[in-house]
């Protein structure tokens, strides 16, 4: 496995393996790995002959009171984790080496991010479309690897690959669940005990809409409802939307269509915010 820090090295070795005839696959991450990226660079490894795991802090996504300097930094243990997966190269440039001095090019998505996160967060899209730009640009895979967890990043990176030709396939590859079912992410490890307890309502709340909507339900104003109520019994956890929307599109649907049709969910447990979904 080899290590790249600079874009400079990291475009002529991309350029080297697509010389060879090999198929590249992306994985970009912030680091701080679990077993849900596990997954993403085993999907990877199925598609592609090199498998190349970006490992890089976003401050762009970032807004002023989120934290970007306390976020988990741990490129030693993320490297053993890549080596292990059988990762061909991690690109873990420094934030100088993206963002020269002087950089002041963006790219923003204008449909698909300005619902749900980003009603809340409206600097999370414009900086992951702009890494994304950025990372595409130098490494030029054939296919970009994203979490279902994001489904909204994922829908908003598809958006921007399809508009601005980067012609990458984007692989959305089903959320890992821990053995209690809250979804593998890096803020489950801040959790106490009692907090990791509240936040198993999450999953316990998409679960009573998935039974649902396979009983029958077609209202996504009524399941809507049945699951806030089931989260607002929990009085760590307070509500920042639950939503059904098409997957693609992010638009709102009246009326679930079972198979297309996504609970999306995005709540506080206590000051630590965790999003989740499921396909109903």
């Amino acid at each position: 496995m080899q290590k790249i820090t600079t874009v400079t090295e990291m475009q002529q070795l991309a350029r080297a393996f697509r010389a060879k005839g090999s198929r590249l696959a992306l994985v970009s991450t912030m680091g701080a790995l679990h077993e849900g990226h596990l997954a993403l660079i085993k999907a990877a490894r199925e598609r592609a002959e090199t498998v190349i795991v970006s490992i890089f802090v976003n401050p762009l996504q970032f807004g002023p009171s989120e934290g970007v300097v306390a976020y988990p930094r741990m490129l030693e243990a993320d490297l053993a984790t890549c080596a292990q997966a059988n990762v061909d190269v991690v690109f873990a440039p420094s934030t100088e080496e993206m963002y020269p001095r002087g950089y002041s090019s963006y790219v923003m998505e204008e449909s698909l991010s300005k619902p749900l996160c980003g009603v809340s967060r409206p600097h999370l899209f414009r900086g992951v479309t702009t890494v994304l730009s950025v990372l595409l640009n130098i490494v030029r895979p054939d296919c970009l690897v994203m979490g279902r967890k994001d489904a909204q990043q994922a829908a908003v990176a598809r958006k921007m690959i399809n508009d601005l030709h980067f012609g990458a396939e984007i692989v959305v590859v089903p959320t890992i669940r821990e053995a209690d079912g809250l979804a593998c992410g890096v803020r489950n490890r801040d959790l106490t005990t009692t907090q990791r307890q509240e936040s198993l309502v999450i999953h316990q709340s998409l679960k009573k809409a998935k039974e649902m909507v396979d009983s029958g339900v077609r209202s996504s104003d009524r399941i809507v409802a049945e699951v806030t109520h089931i989260i607002g019994q929990r009085r760590r956890v307070r509500v920042i939307y639950v939503s059904i929307v098409d997957e693609a599109t992010m638009d709102p649907m009246r009326e679930v269509v079972p198979g297309r049709g996504l609970l999306v969910i995005a709540v506080w447990v206590d000051e630590i915010r965790f999003i989740d979904n499921m396909v109903l």
